[in-house]
């Protein structure tokens, strides 16, 4: 079928005479620009405030807002201190690019305004902003005296290690949660984080509870009154306690949380502490999750912890029986004949749920019951109880000692950050140096080990690595170790590199 092309005529403008398609001025975009400039009243440079310390913005009249450099934040933060921005329609908004150390900020807007007769007119123009640096409330009373804070977050575990303390670090530095601190303190049994500002120490707790189970209490000192403003100054102190149940942990059930959990247990070991407590039963394969409220409610300890573990050699394992799968990870119940290296002629033939992962000739960690001193009550109510006793080991985990010694030496493939920390020795209480690096040589390889537990942080190559070496996941029977793929390039520009592209911009 035949089809009529439709065309556009086209008019000349009033004003220059150039053929254009009709509009309701009847003038070109040129002749529209020369006539009317919708820009006009609109601001073109404005005055922004930038606290050098904290890398905040002031948003008036009293809130600061921290912001990067030519971020999506920045840009929103530059167009809302745009005064009779209203009037006009605000087509885009883009940086334009100026020298960080000019202390000048260049937006460019594209606007949009009806004009004469209805025509719609759009045009772009730059805005300049001029950076001015000014402390804020919380910088300014930093400086003047460090000690100054106004709330502190005091966080402790009482165990025997910080292993804890290692995977949080990394957790808050995943998340950046501790930025707004302005001074942090490594002391015994935990850390100190000082906030100068009561809602920067409410934030991070708010964190803290969604990554670990706590419970806090705050309190609170009156520093000054002023009696005719009725104003009252405060320190802040928020004292948080993690539970001390950590992964790989054996515990031992109250009757009444082992009812209340459908009857698990009570011989069970922890898996996985997040914002929920998983447990499991080794010898069934159930499991269950406790919250912070459920368990600080009842308040379990440990029976036997990791530094108790022991090493066993594996010398028969049996087809799974059973299999499950909690919280993403596998397991499998078998039956095992072990042996303490200690004790190489004493036998001991139990379940246990490495049945996936065990095999002939492997060596194991794990709890010996059979000759182990549990100073807790209920343990012993439940060895009283049982007919046939005490399962005379508990398997944990799979030992790569050998395979370790092995690569004993040679840096890793993968490494992290770490919180900008100050030790404190005015208690009195001294850190062992050579017990901090081994323990956190131990934590550095449950990062290997376990997938899930490196899952929520950040790691990044090792630049005295070398990728020759193998990095796959287990070097034939070797050691598990972190592949390539999950590790971050940390960005570094070195000083040659600096001075290389500061001498092609004098070149330009």
């Amino acid at each position: 079928m035949f089809k009529v092309q439709q065309t556009i005529g086209s008019v000349l403008c009033c004003k220059c005479g150039v053929p254009m398609p009709p509009n309701a001025a009847n003038m070109c975009v040129n002749c529209l620009r020369s006539e009317v400039d919708i820009t006009e009243g609109l601001q073109k440079s404005i005055q922004i405030f930038y606290c050098p310390e904290c890398g905040c913005y002031l948003q008036p009249p009293k809130t600061w807002i921290k912001a990067q450099w030519e971020s999506k934040e920045l840009l929103t933060f530059c167009i809302k201190r745009l005064k009779n921005l209203n009037k006009v329609k605000l087509k885009n908004a883009e940086f334009v690019w100026t020298e960080p150390h000019s202390k000048r900020i260049k937006v460019k807007l594209t606007v949009q305004a009806e004009v004469l007769n209805g025509a719609v007119l759009e045009q772009s123009y730059p805005v300049e902003y001029t950076v001015r640096d000014n402390l804020c409330e919380s910088c300014s009373r930093f400086q003047a005296n460090p000690d100054q804070w106004v709330a502190s977050v005091q966080l402790r575990q009482h165990v025997s290690h910080r292993r804890t303390f290692f995977y949080l670090e990394q957790l808050i530095l995943r998340h950046d949660a501790a930025s707004r601190a302005i001074r942090i303190q490594q002391v015994d049994q935990g850390i100190d984080f000082f906030f100068g500002n009561k809602s920067h120490a409410n934030s991070f707790i708010e964190f803290l509870r969604k990554v670990v189970p706590i419970e806090y209490r705050q309190d609170q000192q009156l520093v000054s009154h002023d009696v005719k403003s009725s104003l009252y100054n405060y320190k802040y102190t928020y004292s948080v306690k993690i539970c001390p149940i950590c992964r790989e942990d054996l515990i031992c059930l109250p009757s009444k949380v082992a009812s209340g959990l459908g009857n698990l247990g009570p011989l069970v070991v922890c898996t996985k502490v997040s914002d929920n407590i998983t447990i499991l039963d080794p010898r069934t394969l159930r499991c269950a999750f406790l919250d912070a409220r459920q368990y600080f409610r009842s308040g379990f300890r440990s029976a036997l912890t990791s530094r108790q573990l022991v090493k066993y050699f594996v010398f028969d394992v049996e087809a799974p029986v059973g299999e499950a799968t909690v919280g993403g990870q596998k397991y499998a119940l078998s039956y095992v004949q072990i042996a303490r290296e200690s004790d190489i002629g004493k036998m001991f033939y139990v379940q246990t749920h490495l049945g996936h992962i065990l095999k002939s000739g492997d060596q194991a960690l794990g709890y010996d019951i059979y000759s182990a001193n549990v100073n807790d009550d209920e343990m012993e109510k439940y060895r009283l109880s049982v007919k046939n006793g005490l399962p005379e080991a508990i398997l944990i985990k799979k030992c790569y000692d050998e395979q370790r010694e092995r690569k004993k030496g040679k840096p890793r493939a993968f490494t992290t950050k770490k919180l900008p920390m100050e030790m404190d020795e005015s208690r009195g209480a001294r850190v062992d140096p050579e017990k901090m690096e081994n323990e956190y040589e131990e934590f550095l390889r449950d990062l290997e080990e376990n997938p899930e537990l490196r899952f929520n942080i950040s790691l990044y190559k090792n630049k005295d690595y070398q990728e020759s070496e193998t990095a796959s996941m287990t070097d034939g029977e070797g050691a598990p170790t972190v592949p390539i793929e999950e590790l971050l390039a940390e960005l570094e520009l070195s000083e040659e590199e600096e001075e290389g592209d500061d001498e092609e911009d004098m070149d330009e």
